[in-house]
Order: structure tokens, then sequence, then C-alpha cells
């Protein structure tokens, strides 16, 4: 079975290329050919957790093994099969491939939901999530403003240095007028003010990734129930772990709430639209098989 690198997964997979990959990933979805399975946890006393994750798509099917500690850091594998025989392809270290295949499904998000003309960016957080969305939304939109807001302002100001962005005192001067914003923090309350969301000429389109908890959220609930639009990765996926609109709380038979694969197009006007995006399985199954194409 082949072993794959970090450093091999960087260098062969590109932020832009990952982003068209989720595209025919979401078709299959979207088309029946692809299937994802929901993360799974077993958690310990100590704070331990192992998490699991899969999915199938096209030639192949994987699953993602992870474990976490809140004081010892995380560490993450993933397993590529051959759909038709079962047979093992490879194990990657996968800490890099998952950060690139969320930013990429935000990409895929932003493209379908944003105005074309959404230029500048509000990004709450500086971590290595929040560089990613960076790096993912810049290939779908030209972006000419990027604020960026966090609790630790070296951080921000070293994050804002390195993306040609702004640093902010505060989380409202990043998200007031902004066309795009990302939340990619560790919060367990909101770290956003609904009253801060202006529609302006082109509305706006929010991504909400940091949290994949039951028990956190981004978002307050005046946000959710204000937006027009609210995509989830997947239903099954965000009933379970979508702490965001779980702790609104929504009533899940809301016509505006679309898993992303099924949605085609934004919605008319200058929207509030939403991608509350925890993660999925078959992202990883998609961006680990191109890796494993260009090394077979």
């Amino acid at each position: 079975m082949m072993q794959v690198t970090e450093e091999q997964v960087r260098e062969l997979l590109s932020m832009d290329q990952c982003v068209r990959l989720m595209r025919p990933m979401f078709a299959a979805l979207r088309n029946g050919t692809a299937s994802n399975q929901p993360r799974r946890r077993i958690s310990l006393d100590n704070g331990s957790t192992l998490h699991s994750m899969g999915g199938a798509c096209g030639k192949y099917f994987g699953t993602k093994f992870y474990s976490t500690n809140p004081k010892y850091g995380a560490h993450f594998f993933f397993f590529l099969f051959d759909s038709e025989t079962a047979r093992p392809l490879a194990q990657f270290e996968a800490n890099y491939l998952g950060q690139i295949r969320t930013g990429a499904a935000s990409a895929y998000a932003t493209d379908l939901l944003a105005a074309p003309e959404a230029s500048s960016l509000a990004v709450i957080g500086s971590g290595f999530q929040a560089q990613s969305q960076v790096d993912a939304i810049r290939c779908v939109r030209d972006l000419t403003d990027i604020r960026v807001f966090s609790r630790h302002s070296d951080k921000a100001a070293a994050f804002a240095a390195k993306n040609g962005a702004r640093a902010v005192a505060t989380a409202e001067e990043a998200v007031r007028g902004a066309d795009i914003i990302v939340t990619a923090t560790f919060a367990k309350d909101p770290v956003l003010n609904e009253e801060w969301i202006v529609h302006g000429e082109h509305g706006v389109h929010i991504n909400a990734m940091g949290s994949n908890r039951d028990g956190r959220r981004e978002l307050p609930s005046r946000l959710i129930a204000r937006a027009d639009l609210i995509a989830v990765d997947a239903l099954d996926v965000a009933k379970i772990e979508a702490g965001d609109l779980l702790l609104a709380p929504v009533d899940w038979a809301d016509r505006r709430i679309v898993e992303l694969a099924k949605i085609e197009h934004r919605p008319a006007g200058a929207p509030i639209t939403i991608f509350k995006s925890c993660g999925l399985g078959v992202e990883d199954v998609a961006a680990a098989a191109y890796v494993y194409e260009r090394l077979a």
C-alpha cells in the first residue's frame, strides 16, 4: 500500500485544483453516484477523542481517522481503497488534506452563493483554517479588500501581513460592509452580531466553518433567522453537529435549509446566504484520489 506524506499532498494538490475537484464531487452527490458517511466520535474522560468519517466517489472509497486531545494536539490519517475490488491503495498523512478540502468546499459554496462582484472579505480568526479559507476564496473571487480580526492581535497582524490584508481592532470593524464573511474560530459562542450584517448592494455571503460540534456555534440565532438561504454540506451531518443551527434552533423542514449539492444558483436580489460547513468524508476521498493518481 502506498504511503503518502504531507509534503507530497502539498506538492501535488494546489488549492485551485482542489476547488475544481469539488465541482464534480458535489455533482456526484446530487446525482447519487457519490455517498458520504457522517463523522462518528469516541470520547474519553481525559479529553482524548477518536473521530472517523468516510465516503465513496467514482472509482474510490475511503475513510479518515483522526485523534485529538486539547492538550496534546491532533493526528490525521486517511485510507483510500479501490471501490471495485476493495483493495487498499494508499495511506495518507492527512492534516493538510483536510485543511485544503475544507477551504475548497467553502470556495465552491462562495462561487455559487456570493455575488459575482463580491470583492471584500472579512475573516474572523487567524489560524490555519482561516488561511485556507482566504486561499480558496481567492480562487473564485477577485478580492481587493481583506479585513481580519482575531482575539490575538499579534496573530492577526502576522496573518494580515502574509495575506495583504488589514488587521482591525474589532470583529464589527471587520464585518460591516463586507461582501463575504468567514468565521474560522474555536469559539463556543457567537463571534459576530446580527446587526453588523448589512445587505448592501450585492448581499452578503457567510462561510461558518469553525464549529462541527452540537454545543458550539459562531453565528447568533437572529442571523440564522434572517438568512435567505442556509446551505449545509449534508443534512444528516448538520443534524448531528451543526451547532450554529442546532442551537438557533432551526426547523429542519425550513425550505431555506438546503444541501449544497442541490443548490443551482443564489437567491435573487441582494440576499444573505450562509454556508454552514461541517466537512464531509467524501471531500477527502475526492482530494486523496487526485493525489493518488498523480503518484500511481
